[in-house]
């Protein structure tokens, strides 16, 4: 019996060993990525925006912006001539211009006439005309901060001028967590 107690004691205290082996890993693991993950509110937009984002005029035609957003793209910046924001049309603003009617809502031809997508639907009739935006200039930190507050997933990046040079999403900051934290 007493050989049976010492073996099974040493046998728990070979498990403590390896289980607190095991915690200290972990939690310095933890330490490196939040080191890591706190550094990222330093990184400027620019470095993490995407570039290449779908640009659209005002006067182009829904069917148009609907067939662009085919792919992996998920908003569209409405541009002037000149680069300039006028303005910006996510997914979900195209799911509010088709949203159904609600249960009591009186319709009326004006209203079914807005519903209704033809080739004379433009962009300009569902994009967001004083969108939130970010500076070219600011960082991560900064953009996490306006994304929480406001609910918005898109930020396009302007500078002074209001010249667009990219669009920030969440899945570009995401990315970038994973990176860091591998």
């Amino acid at each position: 019996m007493p050989r049976l107690k010492k073996a099974s004691s040493a046998k728990e205290k070979k498990m403590q060993i390896i289980i607190g082996k095991r915690r200290h890993l972990q939690l310095e693991r933890r330490k490196e990525v939040s080191h890591n993950i706190r550094y990222i509110g330093k990184v400027p937009v620019r470095i993490v925006m995407d570039t290449e984002f779908l640009k659209v005029q005002p006067q182009d035609s829904l069917v148009d912006l609907i067939d662009k957003l085919r792919g992996e793209e998920t908003s569209a910046v409405v541009l002037d001539e000149e680069g300039k924001l006028l303005g910006f049309v996510t997914m979900k603003d195209l799911l509010k211009f088709f949203a159904p009617f609600q249960k009591h809502t009186v319709i009326g031809v004006g209203l079914l006439k807005r519903y209704s997508l033809t080739r004379a639907s433009r962009v300009e009739d569902i994009m967001i005309t004083k969108p939130i935006t970010i500076g070219i200039e600011d960082t991560l930190d900064q953009a996490i901060k306006i994304m929480m507050e406001t609910g918005k997933h898109h930020l396009p990046i302007i500078d002074r001028e209001k010249k667009v040079h990219g669009v920030l999403e969440v899945k570009d900051i995401i990315r970038l967590i994973r990176i860091v934290s591998v």
